[in-house]
Protein backbone atom coordinates (compact mmCIF):
# COMPACT_ATOMS: atom_id res chain seq x y z
CA UNK A 1 0.00 0.00 0.00
CA UNK A 2 2.80 2.40 0.63
CA UNK A 3 4.00 1.96 -3.13
CA UNK A 4 0.74 3.38 -3.94
CA UNK A 5 -0.05 6.09 -1.88
CA UNK A 6 3.37 7.19 -3.17
CA UNK A 7 2.42 7.02 -6.79
CA UNK A 8 -0.95 8.77 -5.70
CA UNK A 9 0.68 11.84 -3.89
CA UNK A 10 2.97 12.18 -6.73
CA UNK A 11 0.29 12.81 -9.33
CA UNK A 12 -1.62 15.05 -6.80
CA UNK A 13 1.55 16.80 -6.54
CA UNK A 14 2.31 16.80 -10.65
CA UNK A 15 -1.24 18.53 -11.07
CA UNK A 16 -0.63 21.18 -8.13
CA UNK A 17 -1.07 24.66 -9.62
CA UNK A 18 -2.43 24.28 -13.05
CA UNK A 19 -4.94 26.47 -14.19
CA UNK A 20 -8.14 25.14 -15.34
CA UNK A 21 -7.11 25.73 -18.95
CA UNK A 22 -3.88 23.59 -18.07
CA UNK A 23 -5.87 21.28 -16.82
CA UNK A 24 -7.67 20.51 -19.74
CA UNK A 25 -5.13 21.42 -22.52
CA UNK A 26 -3.86 17.96 -23.89
CA UNK A 27 -1.02 17.03 -26.43
CA UNK A 28 -1.91 13.87 -28.03
CA UNK A 29 -5.42 13.34 -30.55
CA UNK A 30 -6.85 10.91 -27.29
CA UNK A 31 -7.57 13.64 -25.12
CA UNK A 32 -5.34 12.85 -22.12
CA UNK A 33 -5.14 15.58 -20.07
CA UNK A 34 -4.58 16.33 -16.34
CA UNK A 35 -7.95 16.37 -15.31
CA UNK A 36 -8.44 13.21 -17.61
CA UNK A 37 -5.84 11.69 -15.52
CA UNK A 38 -7.10 12.37 -12.59
CA UNK A 39 -10.94 11.18 -13.37
CA UNK A 40 -9.41 8.27 -14.85
CA UNK A 41 -7.01 7.03 -11.46
CA UNK A 42 -10.07 7.69 -9.27
CA UNK A 43 -12.30 5.80 -11.73
CA UNK A 44 -9.96 2.96 -11.87
CA UNK A 45 -9.31 2.45 -7.91
CA UNK A 46 -13.28 2.58 -7.75
CA UNK A 47 -14.33 0.16 -10.60
CA UNK A 48 -11.47 -2.67 -9.40
CA UNK A 49 -12.02 -2.45 -5.44
CA UNK A 50 -15.08 -1.44 -4.79
CA UNK A 51 -16.79 -2.67 -7.49
CA UNK A 52 -14.98 -5.70 -9.04
CA UNK A 53 -13.38 -6.67 -6.02
CA UNK A 54 -16.03 -5.68 -3.05
CA UNK A 55 -18.64 -6.19 -4.93
CA UNK A 56 -20.10 -3.10 -5.04
CA UNK A 57 -22.89 -0.92 -6.87
CA UNK A 58 -22.45 1.56 -9.59
CA UNK A 59 -24.67 3.65 -7.43
CA UNK A 60 -21.71 4.08 -5.23
CA UNK A 61 -19.41 6.00 -7.66
CA UNK A 62 -18.47 9.05 -6.83
CA UNK A 63 -19.19 11.41 -10.44
CA UNK A 64 -16.65 12.67 -12.52
CA UNK A 65 -14.59 15.74 -11.73
CA UNK A 66 -14.95 18.67 -13.95
CA UNK A 67 -12.17 20.91 -12.51
CA UNK A 68 -8.66 20.07 -11.22
CA UNK A 69 -9.90 20.83 -7.69
CA UNK A 70 -13.02 18.48 -7.75
CA UNK A 71 -10.65 15.65 -9.33
CA UNK A 72 -8.34 16.24 -6.65
CA UNK A 73 -10.81 15.64 -3.88
CA UNK A 74 -12.33 13.07 -5.38
CA UNK A 75 -9.17 11.33 -5.90
CA UNK A 76 -8.70 11.71 -2.52
CA UNK A 77 -11.90 10.26 -1.50
CA UNK A 78 -11.99 7.57 -3.58
CA UNK A 79 -8.56 6.63 -2.38
CA UNK A 80 -10.11 7.10 1.02
CA UNK A 81 -12.90 4.69 0.84
CA UNK A 82 -10.65 2.30 -1.12
CA UNK A 83 -7.84 2.16 1.46
CA UNK A 84 -10.45 1.34 3.74
CA UNK A 85 -11.61 -1.70 1.83
CA UNK A 86 -8.78 -3.09 1.73
CA UNK A 87 -7.86 -3.06 5.08
CA UNK A 88 -10.65 -5.47 5.76
CA UNK A 89 -9.37 -8.14 3.36
CA UNK A 90 -6.31 -10.56 2.68
CA UNK A 91 -4.46 -10.17 -0.29
CA UNK A 92 -5.24 -13.54 -1.49
CA UNK A 93 -8.98 -12.70 -1.91
CA UNK A 94 -10.61 -13.36 -5.05
CA UNK A 95 -12.84 -10.80 -6.84
CA UNK A 96 -16.36 -11.76 -5.67
CA UNK A 97 -17.60 -10.45 -9.21
CA UNK A 98 -17.78 -13.05 -11.78
CA UNK A 99 -16.06 -12.19 -15.10
CA UNK A 100 -14.96 -14.06 -18.18
CA UNK A 101 -10.91 -13.51 -17.47
CA UNK A 102 -9.73 -15.46 -15.00
CA UNK A 103 -10.09 -14.44 -11.22
CA UNK A 104 -7.65 -12.42 -10.23
CA UNK A 105 -7.17 -11.55 -6.40
CA UNK A 106 -6.22 -8.55 -4.28
CA UNK A 107 -2.91 -8.56 -4.32
CA UNK A 108 -3.12 -8.63 -8.14
CA UNK A 109 -5.43 -5.73 -8.40
CA UNK A 110 -3.38 -3.55 -6.00
CA UNK A 111 0.08 -4.47 -8.35
CA UNK A 112 -2.00 -3.76 -11.71
CA UNK A 113 -3.89 0.03 -10.02
CA UNK A 114 0.38 0.62 -8.68
CA UNK A 115 1.44 -0.24 -12.50
CA UNK A 116 -1.74 2.13 -13.47
CA UNK A 117 -0.94 4.98 -11.17
CA UNK A 118 2.54 5.08 -12.04
CA UNK A 119 2.31 4.95 -15.99
CA UNK A 120 -0.31 7.75 -15.50
CA UNK A 121 2.22 9.43 -13.16
CA UNK A 122 4.35 9.32 -16.18
CA UNK A 123 2.39 10.95 -18.81
CA UNK A 124 1.01 13.99 -16.13
CA UNK A 125 5.05 13.93 -16.16
CA UNK A 126 5.44 14.91 -19.56
CA UNK A 127 1.94 17.06 -20.22
CA UNK A 128 3.26 19.64 -16.99
CA UNK A 129 6.96 19.65 -18.74
CA UNK A 130 5.07 20.64 -22.08
CA UNK A 131 3.18 23.21 -19.89
CA UNK A 132 5.42 25.14 -17.86
CA UNK A 133 8.68 23.22 -18.26
CA UNK A 134 8.33 21.69 -14.40
CA UNK A 135 10.01 18.15 -13.99
CA UNK A 136 10.51 15.79 -11.46
CA UNK A 137 8.58 14.06 -8.93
Amino acid sequence: MGLLQYQRDSVIRKVHGLSSDQATWSPVASGTSALWVLNHLATAEQSWILQRFAGGSGDSEVPLARDLSSACARYVEVSARVDAEIASHELTELCTTPSDDAPVNLRWILAHLLEETARHAGHLDLITEMLDGRTGR
